[in-house]
């Protein structure tokens, strides 16, 4: 993983789970856009964050940083590592 990525991730507090998650999402990405991607995903985190006063990042708050941050045009991808990964982002009210 990208370091500038792994120094960003540093920066706020994780449920174990949901940064094992993060970074299986993440070696998904093709690496050419991985920096990108996690610098996208993280920023969008941490305004939803700062907007719902958490300090964790837990499972939904993940999920919905990756639907934000990540192009409708690859949500059909990335839908489907999700559930790879035993992640139901309907349960978050996004559409199967």
């Amino acid at each position: 993983m990208d370091q500038e990525i792994v120094e960003y991730m540093e920066k706020f507090v994780w449920d174990v789970d949901a940064q094992t998650k993060f970074k299986q999402l993440m070696e998904r990405i093709p690496p050419v856009m991985q920096g990108m991607a996690g610098n996208a995903v993280l920023k969008v985190v941490g305004r939803i964050l700062e907007k719902e006063g958490k300090s964790e990042i837990n499972e939904k708050v993940l999920v919905d940083a990756f639907f934000t941050a990540t192009p409708f045009g690859f949500h059909g991808p990335m839908k489907a590592d999700m559930v790879k990964l035993g992640i139901n982002y309907t349960q978050y009210g996004h559409p199967q």
